[in-house]
């Protein structure tokens, strides 16, 4: 006999369905609960509700455990490319050697943008947030690929659409570096694998020569793999609820990019560097700072140190620690800040009041460090991280499609007036 929970109400005793997934975690369902009572349930947040089953991320946030479709972070960023990331997330398997020849291939043909969405482009302000251009831009691509918003997409042709996304956002997202520069977009190059080939758009210029580092490569692969899918987050949430409402894919991955623009979200690692700037411009104290941390009066906290799901380690951070410190030492850069950040991370590392609470360095901590490394403006890093989170973005929207799950439609207890009377404007 199947497990079942027992919710009783006044006289009335209701059996509730209890689902288990394949890694243990168990469920009550309560999908017909208003339908059998009249009462709905309130979570603010959903920080207790299962709004999907997903066959792609798992995540213990007490055990320090993320995996792609089985397979651990650990293994995948030691081992695995970017794109081949983005096939697994999206197709369920990593691909054989030809289908990765073949998906590098058609994202390869797809890198160009439409001329006329430079006009779009030019119109934002030389000041405005990268964000803001990133969310703009990727919704209009869906003006210049009107056949996406037909209803009743074959397969083959909702993976074309894929394609294209794939292969614009890193174009327009290089595009949105050099404007931040004041720099003319250099065009990609077909050549190059996916990551190389971002690289070469974003520091190339069209005077003189340019070959991209091959750290660099393998550090930003790291990097985007790290980031490409976290569960139900905030973003991904927005992504399949905007994409239950049938919105094309452009739509729903720029709802999720302005989700992600939020700084308790993907503005994340934007604050780690904002905060080592203000430490440095304040002197450069960091007992001083770490001291302010540890007062409860004090409104100061360290950004990028703990995470509200991981209780014990972020298992991210373990990987690119080892990658920061690769990069640095290859970069050879003498950077105050970065000199700060890692007086930061040893104190964290040691220091019983930060061991105590677990507020170890987490993946914002030391990805904000290496994209300043690399020359990246700090607006810049969060559309870094929506770059790697495409592929968990468009799995996800995928999936929730394949399901044919319902539209979003999330319930509320209403607190306001109840009858109120009408009264003309002079009587108020």
């Amino acid at each position: 006999m199947s497990e079942t929970a027992q919710l009783k109400i006044g006289d009335k005793t209701f059996e509730l369905p209890v689902i288990e997934g394949t890694e243990g975690e168990k469920a009550i369902d309560i999908s017909k609960l208003r339908d059998q009572s009249g009462y709905v349930t309130l979570d603010i947040g959903y920080k207790n509700t299962g709004a999907t089953k997903s066959a792609i991320t798992f995540l213990d946030g007490e055990k320090g455990i993320l995996k792609y479709r089985g397979y651990s972070i650990e293994q995948l960023a030691e081992n695995a490319s970017f794109i081949e990331v983005a096939y697994l997330l999206i197709y369920g398997e990593l691909p054989k050697e030809q289908e990765l020849a073949d998906f590098q291939y058609q994202i390869s043909r797809h890198t160009l943008v439409h001329e006329d969405m430079k006009k779009f482009f030019d119109g934002f302000p030389s000041k405005s947030h990268p964000m803001g251009q990133l969310s703009s831009l990727i919704g209009a691509l869906a003006a210049f690929n009107p056949e996406s918003l037909k209803p009743g997409l074959s397969a083959g042709e909702v993976n074309l659409e894929i394609m294209k996304l794939l292969a614009k956002m890193s174009t327009v997202v290089s595009w949105i570096y050099k404007k931040s520069l004041g720099h003319p977009v250099v065009y990609p190059q077909n050549k190059y694998d996916y990551v190389t080939n971002f690289l070469y758009m974003t520091f190339a210029e069209r005077t003189e020569d340019y070959k991209v580092d091959r750290v660099v490569v393998d550090v930003m692969n790291k990097l985007l793999i790290l980031h490409a899918d976290h569960e139900q987050n905030c973003s991904t949430s927005t992504v399949r609820i905007v994409g239950s409402s049938d919105a094309n894919l452009y739509a729903s991955i720029s709802a999720g990019i302005s989700a992600l623009w939020g700084p308790l979200h993907g503005g994340a690692n934007q604050a780690v560097i904002e905060m080592l700037e203000k430490i440095k411009n304040d002197g450069g104290d960091t007992d001083k700072w770490i001291a302010k941390a540890k007062d409860k009066n004090d409104p100061f906290r360290l950004m990028g140190f703990g995470h509200r799901v991981y209780k014990n380690f972020d298992p991210r951070a373990k990987i690119i620690k080892k990658a920061c410190d690769d990069i640095l030492e290859k970069l050879g850069i003498n950077d105050e800040v970065l000199e700060i950040a890692k007086k930061l991370e040893e104190v964290a590392l040691k220091d019983p009041y930060f061991v105590e609470r677990k507020l170890y360095p987490n993946v914002d901590f030391y990805s904000g460090i290496i994209y300043r490394a690399l020359g990246f403006p700090t607006e810049m890093f969060t559309v870094l991280f929506a770059l790697g989170r495409l592929p968990g973005w468009i799995a996800q929207w995928k999936e929730m499609k394949a399901n044919k799950e319902p539209i979003g439609r999330p319930r509320q207890i209403y607190t306001g007036d109840t009858d109120r009377e009408y009264k003309d404007i002079k009587e108020r």
